[in-house]
């Protein structure tokens, strides 16, 4: 009897039969199986998680690469310098975009370089000449992207090629001009040059320089034509800072010759009345003005060339201002009391002076769209205000464009993304 009690105590404590046994061994295997099932859970995680920060990262660089395709297509005009600016328009707009979790520098990865922007012509046939450049193609990839949990992964299972510790992404975007179902014009009206004159120029010719603003005999009319069919003088000076909508069929108003608006005028050539700030209402690159006496030809200021007074492109490249004071500009009363100075022109200078011009018929109805270039500012007491024009702003080599939806028949022409 005692061996038999000694056997049966042995076999307990060893563990090797009866229902404790059996349970400890169960519950042994149930934690192998829950690491496993943890380790599992683990990797679909990093999966969700790494993968959809590479989505991410994907969509802002998507972003980055659009803004950079529509900026430089906005440039091709076909002009000399029109992949140059195309290049440099494209890099800043793309590069003003977060990517990698909208790091500023995109994570100390790289951003888009010029290397990252090409152009193709109208057959879609890689191109590097200004004037057969239609398209432009915005491409980078995104590398180094850090994959954390997947990175856990591999340090711990050891396969570090199935679990990369960064990835890589790429994309592409291209871009184009169009006609703009609308227009964001001033509120000048131009009217055909000779009876019966059509499109695209009207009867004018690239370089013409129109009066288009005329006060004849002291009388009231003075070409001024409200965007929104309207006779008020302050919705024209409202206008002159920027009115989008304008579509052809519009009926457009007239206001008459109105002080207010001189001032609205003229900080496009950085000329200000009282505490007026540059930073707020921004003029033009440059303020220089055109007339004959520094302009002998008459015409075609913006690029071409009389005597040695450099052309609109060279002065707006110097920043040039139109003078220390405003009797220096032309200004001899009105209270005008500052002028911006080159270095405010450099800060707060946009695109002010090369402007889109509605064309009306007989029934002061828009029928067309002009690029035109501001040659001078308003006086007081008012006189005649003359612009360039370069030609209709639905050409391809219009240095004219407009925001809006892409769709137009006529009119300016906006960036639209193709792929």
């Amino acid at each position: 009897m005692s061996t038999r009690i000694l056997a049966s105590i042995l076999a307990r404590r060893a563990g090797g039969t009866g229902r404790h046994g059996a349970r400890r061994r169960q519950q042994g295997a149930i934690i192998i199986m829950a690491a496993l099932t943890l380790l599992l859970l683990l990797g679909f995680m990093g999966i969700a998680l790494d993968f959809g920060r590479m989505f991410i990262v994907k969509t802002e660089l998507q972003t980055a690469l659009d803004s950079c395709a529509l900026a430089a297509a906005r440039e091709l005009n076909g002009a000399t310098d029109a992949i140059t600016r195309a290049v440099s328009a494209g890099s800043a707009a793309g590069n003003q975009n977060g990517v990698n979790l909208q790091s500023p520098n995109w994570s100390g990865q790289g951003q888009i370089t010029s290397a990252d922007i090409s152009f193709l012509d109208k057959n879609y046939a890689a191109t590097t000449t200004p004037a057969s450049a239609v398209y432009s193609q915005c491409t980078h990839t995104q590398s180094n992207i850090s994959l954390w949990l997947m990175q856990a992964m591999g340090a711990f299972s050891g396969n570090t090629a199935g679990f990369p510790a960064t990835g890589t992404v790429g994309t592409s975007a291209v871009a184009t001009r169009t006609s703009a179902q609308s227009a964001c014009p001033i509120p000048v009206a131009l009217q055909a040059k000779t009876a019966g004159a059509s499109k695209p120029d009207y009867g004018y010719t690239a370089g013409d320089w129109v009066t288009v603003l005329s006060k004849s005999n002291g009388g009231s009319n003075f070409g001024w034509a409200n965007l929104d069919g309207s006779n008020s003088a302050s919705e024209t000076a409202a206008e002159l800072n920027g009115h989008c909508g304008s579509k052809i069929g519009d009926t457009l108003g007239t206001s008459g010759v109105k002080a207010s608006v001189v001032e609205v005028w003229n900080y496009r050539f950085g000329i200000y009345k009282n505490n007026a700030d540059p930073s707020v209402d921004r003029p033009d690159y440059t303020g220089y003005i055109y007339t004959t006496s520094n302009w002998p030809a008459g015409r075609s200021a913006y690029n071409g060339s009389s005597g040695s007074t450099p052309n609109f492109l060279a002065q707006r490249l110097a920043f040039t201002p139109c003078g220390s004071d405003p009797s220096q500009c032309g200004m001899q009363g009105g209270g005008f009391k500052t002028v911006a100075t080159s270095a405010q022109l450099k800060s707060y200078g946009a695109d002010r002076r090369v402007v889109i011009v509605p064309i009306v018929n007989a029934s002061n109805q828009l029928i067309d769209f002009a690029c035109m270039l501001m040659l001078q500012p308003m006086t007081i007491p008012v006189g005649d205000v003359q612009l360039e024009y370069l030609g209709n702003a639905g050409s391809a080599s219009s240095p004219c464009t407009t925001s809006g939806l892409p769709g137009g028949t006529a009119g300016p022409l906006v960036p639209v993304l193709v792929r």
